[in-house]
């Protein structure tokens, strides 16, 4: 999860005064690594996917699944070869070979698992994909006990709900001061916890994330949520939800654990050159939502069924550090600007790069950013369009300042720079090199929900990856749509079984350089095809064509080509969609929204089933094994 460093982090009251001193920095430890790396070329495609796995404990003669503080036990174990293979490559000098990379994660329930080394550039290295992401799960299923089961979904369909975690805490606790989590449930690094209360020190309140219930035969109309607790006074904020945060007809959740405790498939991509990590960036922003869509596995919040299939704006909501006068809803008399989203969204800016695609109008949000920021980078030799991306993030406050590192030597560190960096949470990321490393310039593929097995996230990991070489191979593709249009797809593959009934402002002449035409397109025809546009299963296809690949690695690509097919063209459910028609074909669902402790116990034995090969699920799966 972004940023993670060891130290004394400083609260909200001695942070926010050094804000300037860090945005300075930050600028000029970026403006020391363009002037280093910016003629770095040559690098090779390396790439890697981050998993995030949540812990859960069954108790099958109560028929509860909880969520396991465990997860955070369990980390120290798994780190344990990386750190001795580090200490033995100082004292010999060798490279150090690892299985995995283990990381923490904002929930203690959670672990994040990456590959050992980067996947090579090769085609064929595809094919190592998914025995990769089997063999994390099996070194992590390893070390469970017999109670204890792996589980990959967007989010966890009982948290903040009754007694979902294990061992049960009370939700009193002083960093989110959360009417329904406890601060147990957050990782006890240092940096969770004071970016949970730092939020909502900044904000001036908690934070208010509302998602629609979904209504289905027996949920009332409105819908008042009865498991609020309106009448607490333990904190000041806890009147909020009766003075208005609450919306009817939609479930109310108050705490930064929300959204950062859901779980994602990240992939990150290394690019030869930073024109080429440009192009990436613009590309792979436009295809964001509906590779959201198709990845949708988040249709439960606290215990309720919603009208959604995703996880981002909850994550969005949840992270909404902005004050009142930044929301607009007072006039600007302590902060600088008036910020229309939060943190966590969507690009605001399109960066632009040397294929000649890039068209001003194409950027045509009014962009807020700080203008004596840009001036500066501009004044250094930055081109404007990398000006204003920057500006634009440093718009934002530290969130976390680590007492320890405030005094740095800006030429040979970015820790400033990656603290604006990486508290910007947006679809894509534009990644710098670190300073000393061999490490070149990335981006950032954020948007996928996680799935269920390590088939389907090996699928769209290996499309990403694919689809990005056919975008690097063929530059006269041309995906660019305004970022208005982007903005307004990310809010329709949230709805409800998107992938089928959605239609997604798209690009249809990629190919053409004749007068371009933004349409409106269903998932099926951008991903399939139609008569009109050419499709971007058939873009991957025609790089695989060009390029030398194994019929065994071809064929098991092609596997993956099938079944994103099938996700677009909806003969596959998504896991959003199978987990509402398990949960509402339940023989004690009672058709009123509410997804009880038994039926989550329930659901999550079945999913496990999924994952092991016990349940077959062609509905989910299609033709494909897990």
């Amino acid at each position: 999860m972004g940023l993670l460093s060891l130290g004394t982090p400083l609260p909200w009251d001695q942070a926010k005064g050094l804000a300037y001193e860090v945005r300075k920095h930050g600028i000029e430890q970026f403006l020391h690594i363009w002037r280093n790396m910016k003629d770095r070329q040559k690098d090779r495609l390396l790439w890697g996917d981050e998993v995030e796995y949540m812990l859960v404990s069954l108790d099958h003669k109560n028929r509860r699944a909880r969520l396991s503080q465990r997860a955070h036990e369990l980390l120290s174990v798994l780190q344990v070869e990386e750190t001795e293979k580090l200490e033995h490559a100082k004292l010999t000098g060798e490279k150090p070979v690892l299985e995995a990379l283990w990381r923490p994660e904002f929930g203690r329930y959670m672990i994040e698992g990456t590959p050992g080394q980067p996947y090579r550039s090769t085609v064929s290295d595809l094919a190592n994909v998914e025995a990769n992401m089997k063999r994390r799960r099996e070194i992590v299923t390893e070390l469970l006990n017999d109670n204890e089961v792996l589980l990959t979904v967007g989010s966890y369909p009982v948290l903040g709900s009754g007694d979902f975690f294990e061992p049960q805490h009370k939700a009193n606790g002083q960093f989110s001061q959360s009417l329904f989590l406890p601060d147990e449930v957050i990782n006890p690094h240092p940096r969770f916890r004071t970016l949970a209360g730092n939020i909502r020190e900044r904000r001036g309140a908690k934070v208010a994330i509302n998602m629609p219930i979904f209504h289905d035969q027996h949920t009332p109309r409105p819908f008042i949520d009865p498991s609020i607790p309106y009448d607490r006074s333990l904190f000041p904020g806890d009147k909020e939800a009766k003075e208005g945060a609450a919306l009817p007809d939609h479930i109310y959740m108050d705490a930064m654990g929300f959204g950062m405790g859901c779980c994602c498939l990240q992939i990150t991509l290394q690019a030869p050159n930073v024109n080429q990590a440009r192009r990436l960036y613009d590309q792979l922003a436009t295809v964001g939502a509906v590779m959201m869509a198709l990845s949708a596995s988040s249709p439960m919040f606290r215990g309720y069924l919603t009208d959604v299939d995703c996880r981002w704006n909850v994550i969005a909501a949840a992270v909404d550090d902005r004050t009142d006068e930044e929301r607009g809803i007072k006039p600007l008399a302590k902060d600088r600007f008036v910020i229309p989203k939060s943190r966590y969204g969507t690009i605001d800016t399109f960066l632009g790069s040397d294929d000649g695609h890039f068209k001003p109008e194409y950027n045509d949000l009014d962009l807020v950013y700080d203008h004596d920021i840009h001036q500066h980078l501009v004044d250094e030799g930055i081109d404007d369009l990398m000006a204003r991306h920057v500006a634009h993030l440093f718009i934002r406050d530290p969130l976390v300042i680590f007492e320890e590192l405030l005094h740095q030597d800006d030429s040979v560190s970015a820790d400033h720079f990656e603290n604006i960096q990486s508290t910007n949470w947006q679809n894509v990321r534009f990644k710098p090199p670190p300073p000393n490393s061999p490490i070149g310039w990335r981006v950032e593929f954020r948007p996928l929900e996680i799935q269920l097995t390590d088939f389907e996230n090996a699928a769209f990991s290996v499309f990403t990856v694919l689809l990005a070489r056919a975008l690097l191979a063929f530059r006269d593709i041309n995906l660019y749509i305004p970022v208005t249009k982007m903005d307004e797809n990310m809010k329709r593959a949230h709805h409800r079984d998107a992938v089928l009934n959605e239609k997604f402002y798209f690009r249809r002449n990629v190919v053409s350089d004749g007068q371009e035409e933004v349409a409106e397109m269903s998932a099926s025809e951008i991903f399939n095809g139609s008569p009109e546009f050419v499709g971007l299963v058939p873009i991957v296809q025609m790089y695989l064509d060009s390029v030398p690949v194994d019929a065994q690695v071809r064929s098991k690509i092609d596997e993956y080509i099938g079944f994103i097919r099938g996700r677009a063209d909806g003969t596959i459910m998504t896991a959003a969609a199978w987990m509402r028609s398990f949960v509402r074909s339940h023989p004690e669902y009672k058709f009123d929204s509410v997804v009880s402790p038994e039926i989550n116990h329930d659901l999550v034995v079945a999913l496990d089933d999924i994952v092991r090969g016990r349940r077959p699920a062609p509905e989910l799966l299609g033709s494909y094994a897990a």
